[in-house]
């Protein structure tokens, strides 16, 4: 196999990096990651092994986006870097700073250690969450020249905010210091997709809880989705294609409302499928229920909204061709089952 050259990912251990660095390598690239602690390099081998063959043409190396150590030595040689890593909580924190500081000081870093290498292109992992809060919902699908609104903390968390404040800081500084260094940006929406085991993106749980019975109903939520083999082929496209530099590339298929996600799997999983809840949750009740629940209480500002967004660039400008959105459902679903993660 030729080798393309040398490409980084950040955050090796993550569930969309992992698609990454696999699809890299079967495309003949040689790649290096990153950790936090080289104590997960064994995990992150053990994810990409079931994507690719060619695993030997990995190398791990330790940074985290709290500290300027170790990202020059990670990008020194790279042809391109995909910058996926970014702090993801499990609850949302008191103070913004905790998830803000390291999304926008962690992607100043990688992109500053790039420069001083001599990277040509970076490609960054944002989200629809840069694109489409704080505004409400609306009927008319979202495109890359809108951009969240940080300052309307009715309409978002400290996730969004940090994920809004820190594209922003990436383009800031490109346009004020990045000289050479090409700037791409990639906006997913919810990420679906095949589990590689336990460690899966967050938007995953949705789809674990449809199937485990854990949900008493469903809530008027929904999110533009997008299939993680799919996000991952967006991300080497922007790395390579001549005229992607200095754009954002929206990524997500179709707005699914949960209730309609749940329609997916009582139609094509008659096992698994009967333990998914029919009735929907009047909004009265749901907002009642976030008075003790805090991870409603959480994500209560996206009661009944719905953000559609477009990834007609992506199409028309890099040649993407996402899946189905049933077909991300059900492929998350299996794979769930497989894992033995939920029940068949």
């Amino acid at each position: 196999m030729t080798d393309k050259g040398i490409v980084l990912v950040t955050g090796g251990s993550g569930y969309v990096a992992s698609f990454c660095i696999g699809q890299l390598l079967n495309d003949g690239w040689t790649v290096r990651t990153t950790v936090r602690n080289l104590a997960r390099e064994a995990d992150v081998r053990a994810a990409v092994a079931r994507l690719s063959p060619q695993g030997e043409r990995l190398s791990v190396f330790a940074a985290d986006l709290n500290a300027d150590a170790g990202w020059r030595e990670a990008a020194e040689g790279c042809e391109g870097v995909l910058h996926v890593a970014s702090p993801l909580p499990s609850a949302n924190p008191k103070d913004d700073d905790e998830l803000v500081r390291p999304a926008r000081d962690g992607a100043l870093r990688v992109l500053k250690a790039s420069r001083d290498a001599g990277v040509k292109r970076v490609v960054m992992t944002s989200s629809t969450a840069a694109v489409c809060y704080g505004y409400g919902g609306r009927s008319e699908p979202f495109t890359e020249a809108d951009w969240s609104d940080p300052t309307d903390r009715s309409d978002s968390s400290a996730y969004e905010r940090s994920k809004m404040i820190a594209e922003r800081a990436a383009w800031a500084w490109h346009k004020a210091e990045g000289g050479a260094l090409e700037l791409v940006t990639i906006c997913p929406g919810a990420v679906l997709g095949p589990v590689l085991g336990r460690d899966f993106s967050a938007s995953i749980e949705i789809v674990r809880k449809l199937l485990d019975g854990s949900l008493p109903g469903l809530p008027r939520f929904g999110w533009p989705l997008v299939d993680v083999r799919d996000i991952a082929d967006l991300h080497v496209r922007a790395l390579t294609a001549p005229g992607a530099a200095g754009k954002r590339y929206i990524g997500a298929g179709e707005f699914n409302w949960i209730s309609e996600i749940a329609d997916v799997l009582r139609q094509d999983l008659p096992g698994a499928g009967a333990r998914v809840p029919k009735m929907k949750l009047a909004n009265w009740l749901v907002r009642l229920s976030a008075t003790f629940d805090p991870v409603v209480k959480e994500r209560l500002f996206e009661l009944d909204k719905a953000r559609p967004v477009s990834a007609q660039r992506a199409k028309d400008e890099l040649g993407w061709s996402p899946r189905s959105n049933r077909e991300m459902i059900l492929a998350t679903a299996n794979s769930l089952i497989a894992e033995g993660l939920v029940k068949g």
